[in-house]
């Protein structure tokens, strides 16, 4: 059985990857917010008292499927708001927010770097964020829990709920697909 530490421990780690896989599956940093909170709530009331060693694949499928949902009500919700769209405005007070901005270093310390870098940082991830999110969606899932997340071929297949020859298949597709897009805009591997 996990412990609140190594819950709270583990659910600390994940957040931010979480997050990203979120951002890359809804293209919504509100409602991937919303998906990584409910996967996060979901898996402390509901598997808690797992070994500590289980919530990683636990966490993958409760997010998985949380992300299925969102898709599932943002059908419906869509129908509903296309037959009612000129009852009222529409408009978001908070499209500026980025969650990721508070995770930056405070200027001052060690982990702060010098501006030059950090622009050429930003500009090589929007590159690589870019071509990611261009990947068909079960590249992109394979290629984010591979790699991001650091799952092994076993526990990517059992959360994608496919064969390991599959994830295998996916993962090499997509890391071909991204190293042709980058070499094509002149960043060398």
């Amino acid at each position: 059985m996990a412990t609140d530490k190594e819950l709270s421990d583990f659910l600390e780690n994940v957040e931010r990857r979480a997050f990203k896989q979120a951002v890359y599956a809804v293209r919504k940093d509100e409602s991937a917010l919303d998906i990584v909170q409910d996967a996060m709530i979901k898996l402390a009331e509901k598997y808690g008292d797992k070994p500590a060693a289980e919530l990683p694949m636990l966490f993958q499928r409760i997010l998985q499927t949380t992300i299925l949902d969102y898709f599932r009500r943002e059908k419906v919700r869509n129908t509903w708001v296309s037959l009612f769209s000129g009852l009222g405005p529409s408009g978001d007070e908070h499209e500026d927010f980025d969650i990721l901005e508070s995770y930056e270093a405070e200027q001052g310390t060690a982990a702060a770097e010098s501006s030059a870098d950090q622009v050429e940082r930003q500009q090589m991830l929007a590159l690589i964020e870019n071509e990611v999110q261009k990947l068909p969606a079960r590249q992109r899932e394979a290629f984010l829990m591979r790699y991001w997340q650091d799952m092994d071929v076993a526990e990517t297949a059992e959360a994608m709920g496919c064969s390991e020859g599959s994830v295998k298949t996916h993962c090499s597709r997509a890391t071909h697909a991204l190293a042709e897009a980058l070499q094509a805009k002149g960043i060398k591997l």
